[in-house]
């Protein structure tokens, strides 16, 4: 399983999307996501938070809040374990990104873009306040066929 990030910037009730369009053989093209990627060698998840963010965005990220794991399970494409962030301090401009394109959303408008249904799930528990998650997604394709939520230190 990979460990990868993934992060959510915010600004004034918008999150910074990107609609991944430029990568070939993309496992998210065409979906709006968070910024992040793959955890290097002995970094850890808020490094490579950090890390990712700013070679997408051109953004340094200050304090993050760390809201959970997710276990992306496929029958197409490799598990991953994501450590899912969001960010309200940062500073610098947003530059243009080799993955797609980089567009301030509300965040009211986010679960209706196209995405993965799974990120719908954390992206309401991410909307209020709760304890550090473990949300489990199993996908078949781009369908999901099963999820499991459990939280931590509530």
């Amino acid at each position: 399983m990979l460990n990868t990030t993934l992060i959510y910037i915010e600004r004034d009730g918008e999150y910074l999307m990107l609609h991944r369009t430029k990568k070939e053989n993309d496992l998210n093209h065409d979906k709006w996501i968070g910024v992040g990627g793959k955890c290097e060698e002995d970094e850890s998840p808020e490094e490579c938070a950090r890390r990712e963010a700013f070679e997408e965005t051109g953004l340094t990220l200050g304090d993050l809040r760390y809201h959970g794991i997710v276990t992306f399970v496929s029958d197409r494409y490799e598990g991953e374990y994501m450590h899912l962030f969001s960010c309200e301090d940062w500073e610098g401009t947003v530059k243009e990104c080799p993955e797609g394109d980089l567009v301030w959303v509300p965040k009211a408008e986010v679960p209706e873009l196209p995405g993965w249904e799974g990120d719908r799930i954390f992206l309401r528990l991410m909307a209020k306040p709760h304890p550090f998650f473990s949300l489990k997604l199993c996908y078949e394709g781009d369908v999901l066929v099963s999820n499991e939520l459990h939280f931590y230190g509530a």
